[in-house]
């Protein structure tokens, strides 16, 4: 329910609960030689808060097999699999999450909170509602201050000068 873009950065391990926040997050930047995992069938338990959001990035075999396995997988293959956005290695991984959460300053505030919210609202809809809600926001984005200022600033050619409005 955050109205800003939630960027993960992390290194060494993210297990159970830890791989839930991960997945949870919007983004995750990872360090090469990162483990993922939900372990706690290991211990007779089950990671069933952890796997709600992991489910949202994988397809139901693996998602399934995370849950009941409790074998641990690595950056590349959590990259390959849609969990994360990009490995790094550690010593750059401060520097390119920054980087990467940097590409949402620059963007209007406006659109950059309605776009997360649509996304997120959208997801558990039919396909005949996405577009629906997708209508309304688009109307609702058109309507805007940075929109206007959006729209001037690419038809003169220069960065725009976002309001937040």
């Amino acid at each position: 329910s955050m109205g800003k873009p939630v960027v993960a950065s992390i290194h060494g391990f993210a297990v159970a609960n830890g791989a839930g926040l991960l997945a949870a997050a919007d983004f995750a930047i990872v360090a090469e030689g990162t483990k993922i995992g939900t372990s706690a069938i290991n211990v007779g338990l089950l990671c069933s808060g952890p796997i709600i959001p992991l489910s949202y990035s994988l397809s139901k075999k693996k998602a399934l097999e995370m849950l009941l396995s409790g074998d641990m997988i690595d950056a590349e293959e959590a990259e390959r699999l849609g969990i994360i956005n990009r490995v790094v290695s550690l010593e750059r991984l401060d520097e390119e999450t920054r980087a990467f959460a940097n590409k949402f300053i620059d963007k209007s505030p406006v659109a950059v909170r309605l776009g997360k919210k649509f996304y997120y609202e959208m997801m558990d809809m039919t396909f005949r509602q996405k577009f629906v809600l997708a209508d309304e926001v688009f109307t609702r984005l058109c309507m805007t201050d940075d929109a206007r200022e959006g729209v001037s600033a690419f038809l003169e050619k220069r960065k725009p000068e976002w309001k937040g409005r």
